[in-house]
């Protein structure tokens, strides 16, 4: 537990004050250590885009340092570790989300979460086939090598976890709740063999914090934004499930889907994402192994010197993409970020340059130079 951990939480219990507004504070002010922020002065905030009388006097104002050390102290007693944004153990891939929490609560393992993983969601209604899917899929992918995560309910995610520790692969589970609160209780046994299995058990909410109704779809986000993809393995129309699908379409994660019967209707959202052109339909492994399993990291040494980029007559936004990608291969979102330009924009851009035999889409959004 450090100072910065201390401050983080407290950006937390900031009346008003939310998750996205704390890290537009940590970026714009460039500080490594977040209890430096409870020193600016109102003169410093009020120069920060967005940051109104109202919000900064709910900023200065904020005491509350023992409500703060009282949730210092439940994580210790429960045996959790702290993960912050800037720390080595945060799941990388969750770290280029729009709105990443800016600390996790950990109990387990915290190097599964820098395991390549695919998230294994469904409904909690469960029917055979669903969770003989469930099984089938997590066993598979985890003898390709990748971490399974879900969000520890009953029915499909489950199924994933048991699936993966039978397997004698890893899992993460994201809860709903605090990191001492299992829900639903009788998954403890599941949650304790997750963490004697080297997997791990993390949540964004203080320990105590009650599985209440809205903390479910934060949850999600998680689930879908660590992962380099979600297999959507049994859904309806509506639920957990489908939210967790569109939060991996808006953060540009793959989404693969098992199809099901046409008047099943536990299977109805299955088939309409597929249907819709938002899944892609998964028949063998290979239909998922081709977009995912790949080596992601610095380019080969032996790439020649003089890239192909530099031969051809590129714009400006052009060459400053391919400038990036002489480093390393990277994250459409990792590109938006260094850019400055919404993945909106950026699509035209990388579709020109593949046509043009530039640059080249591998597994998860990853681009690299040809």
């Amino acid at each position: 537990m450090t100072n910065h951990h201390r401050a983080l939480i407290a950006l937390q219990n900031i009346p008003e004050f939310g998750l996205r507004r704390s890290k537009i504070l940590l970026d714009r002010t460039g500080v490594k250590d977040a209890s430096e922020l409870f020193s600016l002065s109102i003169h410093d905030l009020l120069k920060i885009d967005g940051f109104g009388k109202n919000i900064v006097k709910s900023f200065t104002e904020f005491d509350d340092w023992k409500g703060v050390d009282k949730i210092v102290e439940k994580t210790e007693k429960c045996g959790a570790k702290l993960v912050s944004i800037d720390d080595d153990s945060y799941p990388e891939m969750l770290r280029h989300i729009y709105d990443p929490p800016l600390i996790l609560w950990v109990k387990g393992n915290p190097e599964a979460l820098k395991m390549d993983g695919i998230a294994v969601i469904g409904t909690r209604r469960a029917s055979k086939y669903g969770l003989k899917q469930a099984e089938k899929w997590s066993s598979k992918l985890v003898e390709a090598g990748l971490c399974i995560n879900s969000g520890l309910a009953y029915g499909v995610d489950a199924e994933g976890h048991k699936s993966a520790l039978n397997a004698g692969g890893k899992t993460v589970a994201v809860l709903g709740s605090g990191i001492d609160v299992i829900y639903p209780a009788k998954n403890s046994s599941l949650a304790n063999r997750i963490i004697e299995s080297g997997g791990a058990i993390i949540s964004e909410f203080p320990p105590g914090t009650p599985p209440d109704a809205g903390n479910f779809p934060e949850r999600n986000r998680i689930v879908s934004g660590m992962s380099h993809g979600v297999l959507v393995v049994e859904s309806g129309v509506k639920g957990g499930s489908m939210i967790t699908a569109r939060c991996a379409l808006d953060q540009n994660r793959e989404v693969f889907v098992i199809p099901h019967q046409l008047d099943y209707g536990r299977g109805e959202g299955c088939n309409y994402l597929i249907r819709t052109g938002q899944g892609k339909l998964v028949q063998r492994l290979p239909d998922i192994l081709e977009e995912l399993l790949v080596t992601f990291g610095d380019v080969s040494e032996s790439a020649p010197v003089e890239m192909k980029w530099k031969s051809l007559e590129l714009n400006k936004e052009a060459e400053e993409v391919c400038a990036l990608l002489e480093d390393s291969a990277l994250h459409i979102d990792q590109i938006s970020e260094q850019t400055g330009k919404p993945t909106f924009k950026l699509h035209a851009i990388l579709l020109d340059l593949e046509m043009k035999d530039v640059i080249r889409q591998r597994a998860g959004k990853y681009f690299e130079l040809v």
